[in-house]
């Protein structure tokens, strides 16, 4: 027996013991880990992908965003765009359209050269690149200018029409001069000296009403030539001054009748050639003549008779 059990033990020396056998509940969740370290390894590198996209789309939007604006302050689209306009431009001037003429009508005062200078335009410039409505502003700045119409007429014409102001009369206000036009405005930077002859009107409210004026005046020449200024007195009427000499006083009401009595009685009886130093005419039915001291008194009735 002990031989027996010897004899096993040197028998099974030789062999490898066998590892006990796994029990059915084993195999199924040693398959269950299998698939499931399986479908990570397949999912981790898609998860990694998704992360990495989330992380790089805003920071190249960042990117695009932050060069963007470094190529906007740096003027660089700006650039493009006006190399492109450029390119454009020329290429229509080559085209034919291109300044090759400048009609002006309405000029009288402004010389020429000021015009085309003002305008910024030069002959074979593309036409496309004048802009209108900036040199009609451009000419109105120039004292001259009271209103201005400028026109492209493609292919190759710049048409440009001028109104001017028209000089009326001296303003004297505050002790200035100014030189006013037809509708009382103020032409400004003009040499005043340059235009002694006109008429001269005194007083606040006067440019806007001298226009009416001078036009019943000029029904009268012969009196007219002899007007050397006119008052606007109290907002409301006119006195005029005859050879710088004599005060002449016009009603508020129908001055125009007042001017054209006056006329007629100078015309019949010389009346300014007296010394007569006032004339009113305020009256309806009559003058009323003060004549200097120690002049025999001069008092002609509505129809030009003395009393």
């Amino acid at each position: 027996m002990q031989w027996l059990r010897s004899s096993d033990r040197r028998a099974g020396a030789g062999k490898r013991r066998a590892k006990p056998g796994p029990t059915p509940g084993a195999k199924s969740g040693a398959k269950r880990g299998a698939r499931r370290t399986r479908a990570q390894r397949r999912r981790t590198p898609l998860v990694t992908a998704r992360r990495a996209r989330l992380v790089a789309v805003p920071l190249l939007a960042v990117c695009v965003v932050l060069g963007g604006a470094w190529l906007w302050r740096d003027g660089w689209f700006a650039r493009q765009i006006a190399a492109t306009q450029l390119g454009l431009l020329n290429l229509s001037a080559t085209a034919g359209f291109k300044v090759e003429d400048l009609q002006v009508t309405g000029r009288d005062s402004i010389p020429k050269g000021l015009i085309v200078t003002t305008l910024g335009i030069e002959r074979d410039m593309p036409i496309l690149s004048f802009d209108p409505d900036l040199a009609r502003e451009r000419l109105r700045a120039l004292n001259w200018v009271k209103d201005a119409a400028v026109l492209r007429r493609l292919p190759n014409v710049v048409a440009v029409k001028l109104i001017e102001h028209e000089p009326l009369a001296l303003w004297q206000h505050a002790e200035e001069l100014s030189l006013i036009d037809q509708d009382g405005e103020v032409i400004p930077g003009v040499e005043v000296e340059r235009f002694a002859h006109l008429p001269l009107v005194v007083g606040d409210g006067a440019p806007a009403h001298a226009g009416a004026l001078l036009d019943m005046l000029e029904d009268e020449p012969t009196l007219q030539s002899r007007v050397t200024a006119a008052i606007w007195v109290a907002e409301r009427r006119w006195n005029l001054q005859i050879d710088g000499a004599i005060k002449v006083r016009l009603p508020e009401i129908g001055p125009a009748k007042a001017i054209a009595q006056l006329a007629r009685i100078e015309r019949e009886h010389g009346l300014l050639d007296k010394d007569v130093v006032t004339i009113d005419l305020r009256l309806p039915d009559r003058l009323v003549v003060r004549t200097a001291p120690g002049a025999v008194p001069v008092v002609p009735t509505a129809d030009g008779e003395n009393t």
